[in-house]
Order: C-alpha cells, then structure tokens, then sequence
C-alpha cells in the first residue's frame, strides 16, 4: 500500500526563497544606510528651505486624494450593490475604468482643457466677451487640482474593496433594520458603513501610497512633494546622501500610512456572526433618486476616464506625436521590452516564493513571502536611489580595480544599463504578482498534488503536470498587472534609465515637461490602451462573479 507523502524537510531549493527574497528587498536596507550618513550641505539646504513645503504639501495631498478616493469609492460601491436603477449593471464594471488611466496622463488632459489657452476658457472668453483676469477659473496647476486628478483615478481602489465587502454583508442584517424603521440611507450609515471599514481602510491605503509615489502629476502641477525634492536632490543637487535621507523620510511617511490601516481596526472583527448569510438584494430605485444615483455613479467614469481618453483622442488625430513612425516606434519597443523582461521575471520569481512556501510552510517559506511584497508600498523613487546606490558602488569600485590592476575601464556595468531598470521594476512590482499567484493556488485542492504524488510522481512533477497547468490563469494574469504597472512607472524609469533610452512614459513626461500636451497624446493614449487590459479582465471576473 502506497504511504501518502508528507511535507517532510524543506530541500535546499526552497530554503533559497529567503535570500531571494532578501535581495528583492536589498535597495530599501541601502536607502536607510545611505541616509544613515551624516548629512552633507545639500541637506542642510533642503532641510532649512524646502523640507517644510514638501511635508506640507504632501499631508495636504494624501488628506485630499483620501477624501476623494474614499467619498467616491464607498457610495459608488453601495449605489450598484444595495440599489437598483438604470444602468446599474452597465457602471458597476465602468467604475474600474479610471484604473487604467496613470493619474499623470489624466493631468496632461485637463491642463490641456482647462489652462488659460484651453478650449473651455477660451470658449469662455468667447461666449462673454471678457478677457483673462477679469473673471475668476478654479486654477487647474494647484495642489486642489493634483488632489483631484488623482482621487479621480485611485478611488476604484476603494471601489473594488467596499464592493466586496457590501456584497458580504448579511441581507439579514440589514431587513432587520429596515424593520426597526431605519431607511437605505439610514442603514447605510450605521449599518453597512461601520462594518465596510476594514474595506474602506484598505483601499484608502492602496491609494494613498500611490499619491505618494506619484511624480508626474506633482511635478506638472508644480506642487513640491518629497517625490519632487527626491528628483531635484538627485539631478540637480547632484548628491546622492540627500536624495537618500528624502527617500528615508517617504519611507517614514509610507510606514506611517501602513500603521494607520492597521491600528484603524482597533482589534475589532466585522465579519458576520453566521455562515449562512444571504448576500444583499437591490432595492429598486425610481424618479429622481434614480437619476441621481445614475449621475453619482456615471461623473466619477466620465471624469476619471473619458474625458481624458476623448481628450487625448482628439490631440492625437488633430495633432498627434510630430516624429515619423521609424523614430517613434523605439519608444514603444523600448517599453513593451522593459514591461515584458519585468513581467517575465516578476511571475518566475513569485511562482518560486509562492510555491515554496505552498509546498514547505515553514518559517523561512513565510518570511520570504512578507520580505519579498515590501516593495509595493515604496514609491518608485526610492526603490530607484536604493538600486543606484549599492550598484554604483560596486561598479565604481570594480572600475578602480581593473584600473589599478590592468589599465581598463569597466565604465558602469550594472548601473548604467537596463538591468538596473528592470531589477527596480521586480521589486517595485513583485509583490502585485505574488498577490495574483497566491489567489490561484489558493483554489487549488492539495489533495490533487497528494494524488499525483501517491501515483508516484515527485513533488517537482506534481507542481509541473498538475499544478502548474491549472494556476496557468492566475500566473497569465500576475503577469499582465506587473506588464501594464511597468509601463506606466515613471518615477524610477526618470531616475535608473540608460542615456538616450527612452520609454512612451519618459516620451510623454519630456513632450508635457516641454508644454506639448498636444503631442504628448499619442503615446498616452497607447498607455491608456495598455493599462485597459487588467481592467477588461477584472470586469470579466466580475462578471463572473
């Protein structure tokens, strides 16, 4: 009689997972050592000018976004799930499509709309006969202004969150209160909203995080954050220990936004008290609260993404990008090469930690997995100083001692190629594949293994025969999140790429950097276009759902 295998001692393959995972992680320990040096000049500059304003304006920034993000996101959220009205089924998969839209690229729309030469001023002027300043116009280059155009494109984040957790919640619970005498508004509020704050908490978090790493929109709104500083230390201050001590501080900055989500549940549980619930029925809605609850649920769609995709639709087949297409093509190239190498990587390494700690769990096994997604929640500025740092070096003291030793150069080896880039990339992104990897093998029945393995398969032909062709969605999927988030990272492309290797990204950043939005449209729309594949395939899940 066959005896059934057990998970006996982790072999030596998967004891590896922890200095992988340690590597991953390696440029946030040389942000923190490098602005364990005393500071120079620069610093002192920056502490003494600039330092208040950016930890001013980036509070501001995160208390704004998370006002918007998570207004929009929870009503949206419980209008399509406890409510009923026309085109309901069409907006509740519409609200992810802002995801798809870089904040950056939605930024770069509205300036071009709303700046004193836009069309709607200037229709403005046109239809009153007044001139510039004899009017008062909301200032689209401000902080409120930055504030909005990213609250615009990250409250899905909260969205998808509070979705789920309301399609949870106990129709019980909630005919309960409606027995009491409460109203849908009233059970709203005291009912359904406190138990959604876990949900809430998290998705503010995730776009919090992203405000905080953002560059582009910042930087064109002219609005200092330490994202902004960071850059300026870094190239126009040309010192590395101040580039190093602001990415420490945004690292303190993200440390305290992950406390705050944490400590916002206080211990409290707000799962329901039974297993057999039923899930929540829509209530009808008619008249005038159907026509609001379809206004509430359309404006964030036609803010956050068709706005700007018509806008830059327009741009491009009115003006477009000036180069020929054999000179704009290897913007393209350059971005679909990086984006792929990362996505690559990304699902091989994530595969290996996920299913390592899957087929061993043990303490290693689960301390890679926690090591390894740490650097989703650091902007990819200072995931960029982290990489340069220790690769430079490196590469200035292997420079040194071929110089000494055999007259040659090496130059910059690691830091001044593509490798640094997409080594940023993995462990900018890792942990977003890792995410996708573990759901799927979530669903996966360990018996099946177990069976493979009774039949006299070893562990690695079980993970390939079996396994592996039923986690081939999730791995597809994990891959095309790490792709579309590397086309869209800008921060770290600015700060780690090679001279004269440019990306749609850095194309679009340089030409709106210029005041060539109208130019700037066609390779933001092909990153918009890119950005829609996640998108179609969270609809498609919902769908499902």
């Amino acid at each position: 009689m066959a005896r059934r295998p057990g998970p006996g001692r982790a072999p030596a393959w998967a004891l590896l997972a922890l200095p992988l995972a340690a590597l991953v992680a390696a440029p946030l320990l040389a942000v923190l050592a490098a602005a364990a040096v005393p500071s120079g000049a620069a610093w002192r500059h920056i502490a003494g000018t600039t330092l208040p304003e950016m930890l001013a304006n980036s509070a501001l920034l995160v208390l704004g976004v998370g006002a918007i993000a998570a207004s929009i996101g929870t009503l949206a959220a419980w209008l399509v799930t406890a409510c009923r009205f026309p085109g309901r089924r069409v907006l509740e998969v519409a609200l992810l499509l802002p995801m798809a839209m870089p904040a950056y690229v939605c930024g770069y729309a509205y300036t071009w709309l709303l700046d004193v030469a836009g069309p709607v001023q200037t229709a403005l002027r046109a239809a009153t006969g007044l001139r510039w300043g004899g009017y008062w116009f909301p200032e689209i280059r401000s902080l409120p202004g930055a504030a909005m155009m990213l609250g615009l494109v990250l409250y899905p984040y909260v969205y998808l969150l509070c979705r789920n957790a309301f399609q949870q919640q106990s129709l019980g619970l909630i005919e309960a209160a409606r027995t009491l005498g409460q109203s849908l508004t009233g059970c709203f509020f005291r009912l359904a909203l406190p138990m959604a704050r876990p949900a809430i908490a998290g998705g503010v978090a995730l776009a919090l995080m992203e405000t905080l790493a953002d560059f582009g929109t910042v930087q064109h709104f002219g609005v200092r954050t330490f994202t902004t500083g960071l850059y300026e230390a870094w190239f126009g201050l040309g010192d590395r220990g101040a580039a190093s001590q602001l990415a420490a501080c945004l690292m303190g900055l993200v440390a305290l936004l992950l406390a705050f989500e944490h400590l916002s549940r206080g211990g409290r549980r707000f799962h329901p008290t039974t297993a057999r619930q039923q899930g929540l029925r829509p209530v009808p809605l008619r008249g005038w609260w159907a026509a609001a609850a379809l206004i509430a649920c359309a404006l964030p769609v036609a803010l956050g993404f068709l706005v700007p995709a018509g806008t830059l639709l327009v741009l491009m087949l009115q003006v477009g990008d000036p180069l020929a297409p054999d000179r704009f093509l290897p913007f393209a190239r350059n971005s679909l090469l990086l984006a792929g190498l990362a996505a690559l990587l990304a699902v091989a390494l994530a595969a290996f930690l996920a299913w390592a700690a899957r087929l061993h769990p043990g303490g290693p096994q689960r301390a890679a997995l926690r090591v390894a997604g740490l650097g989703y929640a650091i902007p990819g500025s200072v995931i960029a100083v982290g990489t340069l740092v220790p690769l430079g070096l490196f590469d200035n003291a292997l420079d040194g001692w071929m110089r000494a030793r055999f007259g040659l150069s090496t130059g910059l080896l690691l830091s001044g190629g593509i490798a640094a880039l997409v080594f940023a990339y993995l462990v900018r992104f890792l942990a977003v594949a890792l995410s996708a990897v573990e759901a799927g093998l979530a669903r996966l029945r360990p018996s099946l293994r177990e069976a493979a393995r009774i039949l006299g398969t070893g562990p690695a032909g079980a993970v390939l025969r079996v396994e592996l062709p039923l986690a081939r969605g999730s791995l597809l999927t994990a891959g095309l999140l790490v792709f579309v988030d590397t086309m869209k990272e800008l921060p770290a492309t600015l700060i780690i790429r090679p001279f004269d290797f440019d990306t749609l990204a850095v194309r679009v950043h340089n030409l709106a950097a210029d005041e060539r939005l109208a130019e700037a449209s066609t390779a933001a729309l092909l990153i918009v276009a890119a950005g829609l594949l996640p998108v179609l395939a969270l609809t498609r899940a919902l769908r499902k759902a």
